[in-house]
């Protein structure tokens, strides 16, 4: 591109300033520009952004040249914008911070000196343009530009501004980056400024001031931090979201260095739009001979947006008068649950639960206790039921989530790691899936594959929405407001009805009782079903898409936006329901009572009976619970009890003898596995077992290949 007229954009940009007029609701006319321009001269405001768009409109050649060679035009803008504030300065800036009364003191000393009327000069000429500007220019992107993928921003697009989005996945703190460094000399008292316009700088070794000059004194230079100039600094990294990342490659990152007015616009976790100019990062002295050929890249903010908020306030606005009428045709309960996957076939309640996951329900703060309203479920179940769809479903249906394994995840990825910031060399702390899917779901799947330890770092999340940490001095307590869907396999490959729930799924109490629904989803042979479920199957793997129905689904995206909506609405449960609560809790106790209970019914079934009723609430658009909301809470507890209780019922009819017998012969072989035939016979008789089960228990497990027996049948040694 050939190199344009610098003194002809320049008038351009003052033209364009002057010129540009937008037109408001009411009809009346007002120069944005000269606007920002006056409240830039008063000191209130910092930020002099320039709307491409606007430029576009009036000079689409100067725009393109912009976008084509942005640093250059920042620097021309902020000389054009300085020399027009004294036109638009109406009356004296009363808050003068530090600096300017430091730079007034120098002028008025610098004029003093000077006696003779020849010599007078302006001394703020001496003084770098950065020290005395107290705005900054930003450029806003064109609306038409495509945002591009992280794994694409290469080296063609070097000095172009560009627009990124991405995960937030670290922040540093703001610290103050220094813009301007101010030495004095100790031996003539002469001040010099030297402009910092990287990351490292090299102090001027000795004054080069006339009088150190002619006197060869070289004085020694001191920094004067009241009369440099600070600017607030921050780093964040962004990662590409994972449908941008190619099957077999790991997600790119890319470093932002924010500054001034773009820093703090984005916590870890946000889906974010980054618009800024991609550089590559100098080094200086020896990082610069450590660093080689090779030089690391960077994207200079000029705009940081959070996806997250623009999404919910677009969502709230944006259903017509014809989407609320589609949603109005039906059940909207049962419409919406049934939209969830719908190319898997069947499980109602089950897509029911998770709907109202998605929703969630309120939190309660009495007295500064906190009440989490966020709905945790535990899908259980024989492989081949469809858990994982289901998750992979809910992880992209859900505006803000993330996705990861048992066996994939550790518990310094599920919470926070501890990382030395580049910078400052200081401890610092990068969130793992739990905080970055803070008021969002996080999907575990192989949830019983965690190790122990790993999975102990979940227990806090799930009740108390917080993650403490106190790691390498830094105690500290991160926000884990997420709901948790998680998904286990039985320990034995399939669903054993013949042994307890606690030996198939092999989860421990205080872990499951934090869960408000288990959900257990067998695989049982029945020939209605399994035709049902085949022609279903066979349907969607031929045409791709569901088959036809009585009832339509919905769109993703209108479930999204209608799910968005409902989390504005704060429902109340009305006192007069306080008694149908209670007495139903009590009943559901009685069966823990008579010990019939397969999963410790507690308190927190309560509380899970109570969220599910405001979810429900919430998805009514209603701010009050009604009776009909809590009877299905409620029924939604028992049929996931009931899902447990069935296979329990099982159990107590099915394993009378052989596995009571097995137990004796577990317990009898200890650590040494090899047990005497004649003391299992002794033992099992004590029990009230007839010889003949023993033997029949014996075969049947040597059999399974579970344990040998000797050839003169006096010995067992487990496999």
């Amino acid at each position: 591109m050939a190199m344009r007229d610098y003194t002809a954009d320049r008038e351009s940009f003052k033209n364009f300033f002057i010129d540009f007029c937008q037109t408001d609701e009411d009809g009346a006319k007002f120069f944005k520009y000269s606007e920002q321009l006056t409240k830039v001269a008063h000191r209130e405001q910092t930020a002099f952004v320039v709307d491409l768009d606007d430029l576009h409109e009036m000079n689409e050649e100067l725009c393109v040249a912009v976008l084509k060679n942005t640093r250059r035009y920042t620097n021309m803008v902020s000389d054009v914008v300085y020399e027009m504030l004294p036109e638009y300065k109406h009356r004296e800036v009363d808050a003068k911070d530090a600096l300017d009364v430091y730079i007034e003191h120098r002028i008025m000393l610098e004029s003093r000196s000077h006696r003779i009327p020849g010599e007078m000069r302006d001394p703020r000429n001496r003084y770098p343009p950065e020290l005395i500007r107290r705005f900054e220019v930003y450029f806003k992107d064109v609306t038409t530009s495509k945002s591009v993928p992280i794994r694409d921003v290469k080296a063609e697009h070097i000095g172009k501004l560009v627009t990124v989005r991405g995960i937030v996945t670290r922040c540093t703190e703001v610290k103050p980056l220094l813009i301007v460094a101010t030495y004095s000399c100790s031996a003539c008292g002469a001040e010099t400024y030297q402009p910092v316009r990287s990351l490292q700088f090299t102090p001027p070794p000795a004054c080069t001031a006339d009088e150190c000059r002619v006197n060869k004194t070289a004085g020694q230079l001191h920094l004067q931090t009241r009369g440099s100039r600070f600017q607030k600094f921050q780093e964040i990294k962004i990662q590409e979201h994972s449908d941008q990342v190619p099957v077999g490659h790991i997600p790119r990152q890319l470093s932002v260095y924010c500054r001034g007015e773009t820093t703090r616009r984005a916590q870890p976790g946000d889906h974010v739009a980054v618009t800024g100019i991609f550089l590559p990062l100098l080094n200086s002295g020896f990082r610069q001979m450590v660093q080689g050929l090779l030089s690391d890249t960077y994207l200079e903010a000029h705009g940081v947006t959070c996806l997250n908020q623009a999404d919910e306030s677009e969502l709230a606005e944006a259903l017509t008068e014809e989407e609320l009428a589609e949603l109005a045709e039906d059940d909207l309960y049962s419409r919406m649950a049934k939209s969830l996957a719908p190319e898997i076939y069947g499980h109602e309640d089950v897509k029911k639960a998770l709907l109202l996951l998605l929703v969630g329900g309120v939190d309660r703060r009495p007295n500064g206790m906190k009440i989490r309203g966020n709905i945790n479920i535990c899908l259980m179940g024989d492989p081949g039921v469809a858990k994982s769809q289901l998750l992979n479903y809910i992880d992209r249906l859900a505006p803000r989530s993330q996705y990861t394994t048992g066996r994939g995840s550790s518990g310094v990825g599920l919470t926070a790691a501890v990382l030395k910031d580049p910078f400052t060399g200081e401890m610092m702390l990068e969130g793992g899936a739990l905080v970055l899917a803070d008021q969002g779901v996080c999907c575990i799947d192989e949830f019983d594959k965690m190790a122990d330890s790993d999975r102990t770092a979940i227990h806090e999340v799930m009740e108390q929405q917080t993650i403490s940490i106190a790691k390498a001095g830094i105690m500290t307590c991160l926000n884990a407001r997420v709901s948790i869907l998680a998904a286990a396999n039985p320990a034995y490959g399939r669903y054993n009805p013949k042994r307890t729930i606690e030996q198939n799924i092999q989860l421990p109490a205080a872990l499951l009782s934090r869960f408000d629904l288990l959900w257990l989803i067998q695989d049982k042979p029945n020939r209605d079903k399994d035709l049902e479920l085949a022609k279903h199957i066979a349907y969607v793997h031929q045409h791709s898409c569901q088959p036809p129905t009585e009832i339509r689904a919905l769109s993703m995206r209108l479930v999204r936006r209608y799910i968005a909506l409902t989390k504005r609405k704060q429902p109340t449960v009305p006192t007069h329901l306080t008694d149908y609560i209670v007495s139903s809790y009590v009943e559901l106790r009685r069966e823990a009572r008579n010990s019939r209970d397969v999963t410790f019914t507690s308190a927190r079934n309560l509380l899970a009976i109570l969220r599910l009723s405001t979810a429900l609430a919430r998805l009514r658009l209603s701010d009050m619970v009604e009776k009909e909301d809590v009877s299905e809470a409620i029924r939604l507890v028992d049929m996931s009890k009931q899902s447990l209780t069935h296979v329990e019922d099982n159990v107590q009819r099915g394993i009378s003898a052989t596995d009571r017998i097995f137990a004796v012969v577990r317990e009898l072989a200890g650590s040494n596995n090899t047990v005497k035939v004649a003391d299992v016979i002794e033992r099992c008789v004590d029990k009230g077992f007839k010889p003949d089960q023993v033997d029949a228990c014996i075969e049947e497990y040597e059999n399974l290949n579970v344990w040998q027996v000797n050839q003169v049948r006096t010995k067992i040694t487990f496999m």
